[in-house]
């Protein structure tokens, strides 16, 4: 009998880009059964930002993982290339930016498609801000300058998602706002240094490197507003060091 893949995908409130300790970025590759994994930055909603790879290049280089950086502003597959490249990664890990960038430019080049197949064969897809929201069915974003709606996604997660939700000004409300009059499904809400780990849809691991960070399931409660139930987050910690010889 055949094995069927396990699908799965991580919201992550933080990484690399934000977070000195490398916390969230262990947590991210020790999903994954391999000695060496090979990771794949995707930097497509800052524009490729070159400083943006450099960070991705830095934190990675040094762990036990075979990085690289999807490019397509200047791009250099053709589509069978492109295919074989996202297909043989063991993790796909999207940046932050614009969303509606994001999604619009993948579905330009066929990404959208090639990462839905990564995922139905077991490839663990991740991101943070932009890089998490792209997941669901739709997602609260920046996108168009003033905080809104984006009924969009690859729905690879089913519902919405909302992060930033503890450090940027406007965020909850606007995203309660949303769920409540239906803008927007049920989705998550995820704080900065929150890690959510979903396993054939549903959430199966939820971590945080900070004791106050949280990730939140929004709901409508029927009566114009919402339910927002704080979920419990398994506390990442460093590993221990021994001493330095004396």
């Amino acid at each position: 009998m055949a094995v069927v893949p396990t699908r799965r995908l991580a919201l992550l409130g933080g990484g690399f880009s934000t977070d000195a300790d490398g916390l969230l970025d262990d947590w991210v590759l020790g999903q994954v059964r391999s000695s060496r994994p090979r990771v794949c930055f995707v930097p497509t909603a800052s524009g490729d930002s070159p400083v943006y790879v450099e960070r991705f290049l830095a934190a990675y280089r040094s762990r036990a993982c075979e990085p690289s950086v999807l490019s397509l502003f200047r791009r250099e597959l053709d589509d069978d290339a492109l295919r074989v490249f996202l297909l043989s990664q063991d993790v796909v890990h999207v940046g932050g930016g614009s969303t509606a960038n994001l999604l619009a430019v993948w579905r330009a080049h066929g990404v959208d498609r090639l990462l839905r197949e990564a995922y139905e064969r077991g490839t663990l897809l991740c991101g943070v801000s932009a890089g998490a929201n792209c997941w669901a069915d739709g997602s609260h974003t920046d996108s168009f300058g003033p905080l809104t709606h984006l009924p969009d996604g690859l729905g690879l997660l089913s519902g919405s998602v909302c992060p930033h939700y503890d450090s940027e000004p406007g965020r909850r409300p606007s995203y309660r706002t949303a769920v409540a009059t239906g803008a927007l499904p049920a989705g998550w809400a995820v704080e900065d240094g929150v890690g959510a780990l979903f396993t054939d849809g549903l959430l199966t691991d939820a971590v945080t490197r900070t004791p106050r960070s949280l990730l939140y399931r929004v709901e409508p409660d029927g009566e114009g507003g919402v339910t927002e139930r704080a979920l419990p987050c398994r506390r990442l910690v460093a590993p221990q060091r021994p001493p330095a010889p004396a």
